[in-house]
């Protein structure tokens, strides 16, 4: 990362590979020649040891990029695997938490993200025996770390937050949340193979993560790019964005999805608007009308804050040089950007 500079970048969104899945086994290897030694002699701690020290030094370029009062959200699941004969956990989330204290991050609340299954064989053990099965592990960690205190914004940008950056009572209320609930979805990357290599989130888990914690204009880093979500919820959210992927066959599948259909990401912002429209229709229901009025949609919403909340909208994305794309916005102008009935 030494083409970014210091305090360059205002939040980090990003899913490293997971020490101690399998799937990764590969590509740890390749990075350090002891991680395969450990594993074929079944020594589970050394490889889980030396597959974070390969992690560590991302950990330390996001504290020196990130910008006094940033944010970084990482999310990590942990691994359960059968080593020597002996099935056990491997804590990823815990890991790396320890180090970027280490580094100098704040801590703060973490989210769980539960990634429940129906699947019948999801039990693992021997069944209906007491001691004999083990707690299936169906969530994941987005941590969250923020590099020093928070940050502190002048009167006018103050003013510009409120305007271009805020989000509705509800969404505040179920976003915040340490508890989210929505499944994994099974991405189109365009062939076997780099499915094989992918293990790419929900866009809705950076989309929320953006919307929360950076602003309009802001810099938005994933240092583990992958199918290239994070970029395109930075789009979709009005957000700059850089990235890093060391397989270079998901380029060209990150290309078509910002060339070929761009506008697509309108709907998330859509959905925002006629989430909140449900929301307004629910509390008129139950007679508990809300008090104040939003000045460019016309709508209820439920505080002061919501009054000049406007979102974004892509109008086109550019291709300007090898990997480099330019995207314009329209911030929320009614007469150029078809928004739904309310």
């Amino acid at each position: 990362m030494d083409e970014l500079g210091d305090a360059s970048i205002d939040l980090v969104v990003t899913s490293p590979p997971y020490p101690m899945i399998a799937m990764w086994d590969g590509l740890f290897a390749g990075l350090h020649g002891e991680i395969g030694s450990a594993l074929e002699q079944e020594d589970g701690r050394r490889a889980f040891a030396l597959m974070h020290g390969e992690l560590d030094w991302v950990w330390r370029e996001l504290y020196r990029v990130l910008k006094p009062g940033g944010f970084a959200c990482i999310n990590i699941g942990d691994a359960v695997r059968t080593l020597g004969g002996r099935f056990q956990l491997f804590a990823n989330h815990a890991r790396i938490q320890e180090k970027m204290f280490a580094l100098g991050f704040d801590l703060l609340p973490l989210i769980l993200w539960r990634k429940q299954t129906n699947a019948p064989n999801k039990f693992m053990g021997s069944g209906m025996l007491p001691a004999g099965a083990y707690v299936t592990l169906e969530h994941e960690y987005i941590l969250i770390f923020r590099k020093g205190a928070k940050p502190v914004f002048r009167k006018e940008e103050e003013k510009l937050r409120r305007l271009q950056s805020a989000l509705f009572w509800e969404e505040r209320n179920t976003w915040y949340s340490d508890l989210w609930d929505f499944k994994g979805v099974r991405q189109e990357t365009g062939g076997e193979e780099l499915r094989k290599r992918s293990a790419a989130f929900p866009f809705m888990l950076p989309f929320r993560l953006i919307n929360m914690y950076s602003q309009l204009g802001d810099t938005v880093l994933d240092p583990f790019l992958g199918t290239g979500t994070t970029t395109l919820a930075a789009l979709a959210c009005g957000r700059n964005s850089a990235a890093y992927e060391l397989d270079a066959s998901f380029a060209p599948l990150l290309r078509g999805k910002m060339l070929n259909d761009p506008l697509s990401l309108n709907r998330y912002n859509y959905e925002r608007l006629n989430d909140h429209l449900t929301f307004v229709h629910k509390r008129s229901r139950e007679k508990k009308p809300l008090k104040y009025h939003n000045e460019f949609y016309s709508f209820p919403v439920m505080t002061k804050q919501e009054t000049r909340l406007k979102l974004v909208f892509l109008e086109k994305v550019e291709e300007v040089g090898e990997n480099h794309y330019r995207a314009t916005h329209l911030h929320g102008t009614r007469g150029q950007v078809p928004c739904p009935t309310w």
